[in-house]
């Protein structure tokens, strides 16, 4: 590509020409479209692991942090597909083991 788009204001490390644009889902066409393409292939993605992990409620949560999946993740465990870089999980850990 000429150039990548990038929705934010952190660009990644990636030996290409790039611009950060700040709410890019919100001002560019190509940034919305992919947001849209992303969330609508996490979703699918979700549906997959709730058949792998039907005990976490993923089809039902999408993988966002609500009270159910936090609750899930404290009765169960993390599974495989879980982002231990995830913000809330080490919240979870600091609340449960401090």
């Amino acid at each position: 590509p000429d150039i990548l788009f990038i929705d934010g204001n952190a660009s990644p490390s990636y030996d290409a020409k790039m611009k950060c644009i700040v709410k890019g889902d919100d001002n560019v066409v190509s940034i919305a479209a992919a947001s849209i393409i992303a969330k609508v292939y996490r979703d699918y993605v979700m549906i997959e692991y709730s058949k792998q992990f039907p005990e976490y409620g993923f089809e039902k949560h999408k993988g966002y942090g609500t009270p159910e999946h936090m609750k899930n993740i404290i009765r169960y465990g993390l599974t495989p597909w879980h982002r231990k870089s995830f913000r809330d999980l080490f919240s979870l850990e600091y609340n449960l083991f401090s």
